[in-house]
């Protein structure tokens, strides 16, 4: 695969350098999602994103406190962290929780896309690697969040229906429950019912009907093969 494959999340607070450093990425043919909080980003850790760029001094929520909950739900995530300080102290820190580049402002925009792709290629290789799993006769594209069924026809599925999809066939014939559900998609600073949770649910089984998504009362929900 090309190069557009790839999706890049960018959180950067500066809304200028953000449009800015966006817009050279883009060039290169990948798609970024721009955040402007660290916050704001919680609810796409399940967005299949293949690389991070955060700036560690954020509004509210840090860019260390950031990566740590990317790196829990997925450890190999890569990771590039940008900032305005520039001190070993915070280097070092990021490279301890995970980050495999850090570069200080001011930079040039430039240098972000040469180091991005340099760590795409030596992470991916030549190109976005296919990450398929096969269930009950469909096949989930888990890096372009894309779901077949057995004729190849494509399934829409929302962003939330898909991380849920894929949340539960990282825990293939585990129960898991509404909470848990939650926290890792929804993200742990979420105040709403559970029924959100049901709701996706009813929603997957209507468009996969074949899928083996079992309710286990009072335990939650599992994908069993």
């Amino acid at each position: 695969m090309t190069a557009f494959s790839f999706r890049i999340h960018l959180v950067e607070d500066e809304v200028k350098l953000a449009s800015i450093l966006s817009k050279y990425l883009e060039n290169e043919g990948w798609t970024v999602q721009v955040f402007h909080s660290a916050e704001a980003a919680l609810e796409y850790l399940h967005s299949g994103a293949h690389l991070w760029i955060i700036d560690i001094m954020l509004p509210g929520m840090s860019g260390f406190d950031l990566i740590q909950k990317i790196k829990a739900r997925h450890s190999e995530m890569p990771v590039i962290f940008i900032s305005a300080r520039d001190r070993d102290l915070d280097r070092i820190q990021g490279l301890e929780m995970g980050s495999d580049d850090y570069l200080t402002k001011p930079f040039l925009p430039k240098e972000l896309v040469i180091r991005a792709r340099k760590l795409l290629h030596r992470v991916y290789g030549q190109g976005l690697k296919s990450h398929i799993i096969e269930v009950t006769g469909y096949k989930i594209d888990v890096n372009r969040r894309k779901v077949f069924g057995e004729n190849q026809e494509e399934i829409d599925l929302t962003m939330k229906e898909f991380d849920v999809l894929l949340f539960l066939l990282e825990n293939i014939n585990m129960a898991k429950t509404r909470e848990e559900i939650l926290s890792a998609v929804w993200g742990e600073d979420y105040f709403g019912s559970h029924r959100a949770v049901d709701d996706v649910v009813r929603r997957i089984r209507k468009k996969m009907p074949r899928l083996a998504l079992e309710t286990l009362y009072g335990e939650g929900y599992r994908i069993v093969t």
